[in-house]
């Protein structure tokens, strides 16, 4: 096997980047041995930004970040990009013709995994602008998935927790209570597993505390990126 590639991390928020750059070493561990993994860099401007170009609904403001942190990562010596957030994804139709690099899709990967394990509707997790917006539905449907959005209420209050508690690294157990009871929401209306669209959620939900399989699409993306590093 040759050198592995030299994985980009355009980063946004500080919990969910920090996941899946510890999953990558973790793992590279555990497939090269050792203390081993491939190179990685990360590029994260300023979370407000983001934000401030999601409040008012900038899409191009976004790409424009992400594509200052490709550049960068490619200065760096990057071979490849992802980005753990799946919220700045809605940009990504912007970045990927303009991007000096190539990029995985998070929403494409957990896609693939659900399709996969044979998943057929899916409920959503995340941010009041993810679940608005059309990154998971076109992902999905293009593998004949399903997805249910959360309703509006819950919509407006998963956003609140994520953006005032989990991507300040706080975590409260009434907060994993209320994600369980949206979960449970969604197996009563017949979802068959969820996608952890945020990537501060995997953080207090999981497998071990859910009462539906979960597609975490900060893990995912990372094994993706493993694998895409190692094939070369």
């Amino acid at each position: 096997m040759g050198a592995p590639l030299h994985i980009g991390i355009a980063g946004c928020s500080a919990e969910g980047a920090a996941l899946c750059y510890r999953t990558l070493v973790a793992m590279g561990n555990r497939k090269l041995g050792g203390h081993a993994h491939p190179p990685i860099s990360m590029h994260t401007p300023s979370l407000q930004a983001y934000v401030d170009c999601l409040d008012r609904g900038d899409v191009q403001g976004v790409a424009g970040l992400m594509l200052e942190s490709a550049q960068r990562l490619q200065a760096a010596g990057a071979d490849f990009l992802i980005c753990p957030d799946n919220t700045i994804h809605q940009a990504m139709h912007l970045v990927r013709p303009a991007s000096p690099l190539p990029w995985l899709h998070i929403a494409e990967v957990v896609a693939d995994e659900a399709a996969a394990r044979g998943f057929r509707r899916l409920g959503l997790t995340g941010t009041a602008w993810l679940v608005k917006s059309d990154v998971y539905p076109q992902a999905l449907a293009a593998r004949g998935i399903h997805c249910i959005q959360p309703a509006d209420e819950a919509r407006e209050q998963m956003g609140r927790l994520i953006m005032d508690e989990l991507v300040h690294g706080v975590f409260r157990e009434d907060t994993t209570r209320w994600f369980q009871s949206v979960v449970e929401s969604f197996r009563a209306q017949g979802c068959d597993a969820v996608v952890l669209g945020c990537t501060e959620i995997p953080l207090i939900l999981g497998d071990h505390n859910s009462a539906l399989p979960t597609l975490d699409s900060t893990r995912l993306l990372a094994a993706a990126a493993l694998s895409r590093a190692l094939a070369g």
